[in-house]
């Protein structure tokens, strides 16, 4: 084989595992950036969970209608 030839077709192979680097790069970013989105929104309903269960306690309830009657 020509060294011409062999050089050639190794740059092209490189290109190519570049290009492929750069696109799993890519696909790597965008997954965590979703990951990252779903995470927020499995922490805000976790935070309004909290706070329905904060507030339906049965002691909550009574003690905030005992209070709003109280308030007549």
């Amino acid at each position: 084989m020509d060294t011409n030839l062999v050089i050639t077709l190794l740059t092209i192979v490189i290109i190519l595992l570049s290009l492929v680097i750069i696109a799993l790069l890519a696909a790597v970013t965008m997954v965590i950036i979703k990951v990252n989105r779903i995470a927020r929104n499995v922490d805000a309903i976790t935070e309004n969970i909290s706070s329905v269960t904060h507030w339906m306690n049965p002691a909550k309830v009574f003690s905030e209608a005992v209070k709003a009657f109280r308030k007549r």
